[in-house]
């Protein structure tokens, strides 16, 4: 075994992974290689030649959607029965509130308050906020609850419409959107595409990054600036010439 050898590999490895994922083959590369030098398995160490992975906060831009696809994608959710119903309504508070996967499934009957129209969220780390509930999400709320939610004791809001019915998990969450994607005749993408959706809609309409950061629930506003990177328009208006260059 060569470092040539264990190079090879690791491009093979990080071609198909993250860069997170990338990282986490490197550390695991250079620990073995330690434990066999160590054990007089290899005689080099060859963990020294094992190339780091460059890889930064805020370094790429997030993956977003259209405002016209995510609309696309709300129309082509059937509403005849109910699993269309409750898919609608699910759908409508990731498109519109940016909720996550686990903050949708965790919803309450009680975290619905229907006189101050707001919802309550429950997100990472026990952390609780409270959300405006716009129109448009209460009435597909209202449509579920209504007319597709099974009678059952249980107080979560979503249930499974077929036996054993239940709570949602919330993998649940993942196909109702890859489905409607199919429907919509656009590229399979996950809840989170659909939060960065969002956070690209709000900022593109004037939203500051404090009020953006407030609706996906951040606890440091340096993830929010993230965001700010997939508003070209406003970028391209405060960018500098090169320099012996004339601005475009």
């Amino acid at each position: 075994m060569t470092g040539s050898d264990l190079n090879a590999f690791l491009l093979r490895e990080c071609a198909r992974v993250s860069t997170g994922s990338a990282k986490g083959r490197v550390a695991e590369l250079r620990s073995l290689m330690r434990f066999l030098h160590l054990h007089g398995v290899t005689p080099l160490r060859l963990g020294a030649v094992v190339p780091p992975v460059g890889g930064w906060r805020l370094a790429t831009v997030p993956p977003t959607m259209a405002a016209t696809d995510i609309q696309r994608l709300l129309h082509h959710c059937p509403r005849e029965d109910a699993v269309g119903i409750r898919d609608h309504a699910i759908l409508m508070l990731v498109a519109r509130l940016g909720l996550r996967s686990i903050e949708v499934a965790r919803l309450e009957l009680d975290d619905v308050d229907w006189r101050s129209g707001e919802i309550v969220v429950r997100g990472k780390g026990r952390r609780e906020d409270r959300l405006p509930l716009p129109v448009d999400v209460g009435e597909a709320l209202v449509a579920y609850l209504s007319a597709a939610r099974p009678q059952l004791r249980s107080r979560h809001l979503f249930l499974t419409c077929r036996a054993p019915r239940g709570p949602i998990r919330a993998d649940l969450v993942g196909d109702v959107v890859e489905r409607a994607c199919l429907r919509a005749g656009l590229r399979r993408v996950g809840p989170h595409r659909l939060r960065h959706a969002l956070a690209g809609e709000m900022l593109r309409q004037g939203a500051g990054l404090t009020a953006i950061g407030q609706v996906l629930r951040h606890q440091d506003l340096a993830t929010t600036a993230l965001y700010a990177k997939v508003d070209f328009t406003a970028l391209r208006a405060v960018a500098q010439s090169w320099p012996g260059t004339e601005a475009a």
